[in-house]
């Protein structure tokens, strides 16, 4: 066990950590980055992203945050490939705890802990991941025009996706285990207005199927009448929202009641003077790469100017 004090901590290692890293390094905060058990964040699952700036033949998601994980070490940020478990921010220096039991006394604290999918919990969905199964429509959908393909859910976001999806492929299933929607009205009337929109209706996916190449199909049973049929679909994007990760700072961060931290206005400053929040961990609307990186950018900028105002002897 040992103790170090540092002037800025970033606990979480995703877009918008690496780029936080990024701005608080060429400020000369010394930052260092406490990946946690998953360096390089959700997107590193996604094998091609077509749709960040300054990839123009595209990238794995693997490939991108290695990229920005190389920017900024090479403005000296150091990277730790440990998670914080425990966080006090009572009073300042916070205490942060990592998983070896070393006390980390941080000036000021990124949070970019980020937010993971909500999965269906069935074997074939993890065989396929990356291979057809899919939780962003926006990352993924362009690779299934003209195509056949599933949606599972039924709130704003499954929706969403849904709406989405039917501008680039063939036919949308929306695969609904209730009898009605959780969508808001309006996303509810333009859904059930697309012709090439299908609700399925009291059904539940119960196996994704596929191949060598990639997801068939996906085979669904009714929830009421327990029937079983198979629908012929080449993607599968799984939309039943997402479990931002804040366990560890619930009770001294204000989250909403999702479990989102709370950011004051267009700023990334949360109720706690000092720490910061950057990524999805504080957006439950865009969940993108690119608006991740913005975001940890002006936590770093909001946290260089804070530490201006506020130096500790």
């Amino acid at each position: 066990m040992s103790e170090e004090r540092i002037k800025c901590a970033i606990i979480g290692s995703g877009p918008g950590g690496y780029t936080a890293a990024i701005y608080a390094s060429r400020a000369g905060l010394n930052p260092i980055v406490f990946t946690g058990s998953a360096p390089g964040g959700q997107i590193t699952m996604t094998d091609q992203i077509d749709n960040f700036p300054g990839y123009p033949e595209g990238t794995s998601g693997a490939g991108l945050m290695e990229d920005i994980k190389k920017q900024a070490e090479r403005f000296n940020t150091e990277i730790r490939n440990i998670s914080i478990t425990k966080v006090d921010f009572s009073k300042r220096p916070f205490t942060l705890t990592t998983e070896n039991n070393d006390i980390i006394l941080a000036e000021s604290v990124i949070v970019s802990t980020g937010a993971s999918a909500r999965w269906l919990g069935l074997d074939s969905e993890r065989k396929f991941r990356g291979m057809g199964v899919s939780t962003c429509a926006t990352c993924d959908g362009f690779f299934y025009k003209k195509q056949d393909v599933a949606v599972v859910g039924g709130g704003d976001t499954a929706c969403s996706e849904a709406l989405y999806l039917s501008t680039l492929c063939k036919k949308v299933y929306l695969i609904v285990r209730r009898d009605v929607l959780r969508a808001s009205k309006a996303v509810q009337d333009m859904l059930l207005a697309k012709e090439n929109i299908e609700v399925l209706w009291q059904q539940k996916p119960i196996e994704i199927l596929g191949d060598e190449d990639g997801v068939t199909g996906l085979r669904i049973k009714g929830s009421e009448d327990g029937v079983e049929k198979d629908i012929d679909v080449m993607g599968v994007f799984v939309a039943i929202g997402n479990i931002p990760n804040t366990e560890i700072f619930k009770g001294q961060l204000e989250l909403d009641e999702a479990g989102y931290i709370i950011t004051k206005g267009a700023s990334s400053y949360t109720n706690i003077e000092g720490v910061f929040a950057a990524g999805d961990v504080q957006d439950p609307r865009y969940k993108q790469a690119i608006t991740a990186a913005g975001s940890g950018a002006k936590a770093a900028i909001d946290c260089e100017h804070w530490l201006m105002e506020h130096p500790l002897q």
